[in-house]
């Protein structure tokens, strides 16, 4: 942050505190919805990224740590663990045999796809209030 003084009115940060709060509303809710579906907010978080990343289905180990904001090591482990689950297939990759790459199980898909249905439905729900307090930011 730079030294220079921010001038921030009254409705601002009531804006900003409504829109912190509606974000901690929505993790309080996924992490809730992940526990019943037996996952971690990790775990979820990962196959998420696994299916959802950019070239989904070549996706590394380093690269997920990168998109999760993680360190490697612990992504190892993450994936380690979904991998005991049932839930991730590790493979080496074809080109470049110091990489493996992962890829969501059938199990994993449709634990995924479940979860994943609730939370789009949790965020059109909330969609409307969403939006009113991002207008309002912009």
């Amino acid at each position: 942050m730079t030294k220079k003084t921010v001038r921030m009115t009254a409705r601002e940060y009531r804006v900003l505190a409504r829109f912190r709060h509606a974000l901690r509303q929505f993790l309080a809710f996924s992490e809730v919805a992940a526990a019943e579906a037996g996952l971690t907010p990790a775990q979820h978080q990962a196959l998420l990224a696994i299916k959802g990343m950019p070239g989904a289905g070549r996706i590394s180990v380093g690269e997920l740590a990168e998109w999760l904001g993680v360190r490697h090591h612990s992504c190892v482990g993450l994936v380690d663990r979904l991998a005991a689950l049932g839930l991730v297939a590790k493979r080496p990759d074809l080109t470049d045999g110091r990489r493996v790459t992962l890829r969501l199980t059938r199990l994993a898909e449709r634990r995924l796809a479940a979860l994943s249905a609730v939370h789009r439905d949790e965020l059109r729900r909330r969609s409307g209030a969403l939006r009113l307090l991002l207008t309002a930011i912009g």
